[in-house]
């Protein structure tokens, strides 16, 4: 019943693309310290409603923070919630409802997956320009912050490294540092940019990295932390391998 209730919220905000309103209430004048409504739970089935309510309320606030594109207008949602819970004649039946959401999520999400690979690249661009910055054919770039010389691990070796990670607006995701203890994988077993780029290196050095999406996480990302189409940012010190 929750899951409907919300859906039926969710499919019926497609009235926003119609320009009519309930008309505002004309505003009553109120006693000084009064209450903002005199609801009063009776029993205990008003208590049940009520907190059904809060509930309902508390879920459909953290769907609409999370919806794709601009925020929503709240009138015109709860007008349409009222439409369709009192069985009032609809803007849109729930067909229509449901492929304008479609389409419109589909057209949001495009939008932003688009603004965010111009955003990357634009950075990785300008990144390219400076003189300590290498860019290589894979997309992959990096600045030496410590040399070292000698052998150079390969694609299956096993390599200890200490790591930072971060966003190009400079949010970190991940550290080895913070954690105080060093991480150990096999490079084939990591994102590409890591795989290439840790080969670059030998024991004592530390690199910067920056991992366009493509050699990173991709048109995804990884969980809450790496957004879809992000380019990384990693300082690496290859300990031992």
């Amino acid at each position: 019943m929750k899951k409907t209730l919300l859906l039926m919220a969710l499919l019926l905000t497609g009235v926003a693309t119609q320009s009519v309103m309930a008309k505002p209430a004309k505003k009553q004048k109120q006693k000084k310290d009064a209450p903002a409504h005199e609801l009063v739970l009776r029993n205990a089935a008003d208590s049940a409603a009520y907190a059904l309510g809060v509930s309902l309320g508390g879920d459909l606030e953290r769907m609409l923070a999370a919806f794709p594109g601009d925020s929503l207008d709240r009138k015109v949602l709860f007008h349409a919630m009222q439409d369709a819970f009192f069985k009032n004649k609809l803007l849109l039946d729930y067909q229509q409802a449901q492929t304008y959401m479609e389409t419109y999520i589909k057209a949001v999400q495009e939008k932003e997956a688009e603004e965010q690979k111009q955003k990357q690249a634009n950075f990785l661009a300008e990144n390219a320009k400076r003189p300590e910055v290498v860019s290589l054919p894979s997309g992959l770039q990096y600045e030496v912050i410590i040399p070292a010389d000698g052998p150079k691990p390969t694609a299956t070796t096993e390599v200890t490294v200490h790591y930072e990670g971060r966003l190009i607006d400079g949010t970190k995701f991940d550290s080895s540092y913070d954690r105080k203890q060093p991480a150990k994988f096999r490079l084939d077993r990591v994102i590409p940019g890591w795989t290439e780029g840790v080969q670059l290196m030998s024991r004592g050095a530390k690199y910067k990295f920056y991992v366009p999406y493509q050699l990173g996480y991709g048109e995804r990302g990884a969980g809450k932390q790496i957004p879809p189409y992000a380019t990384l940012v990693f300082v690496v010190e290859l300990i031992s391998f």
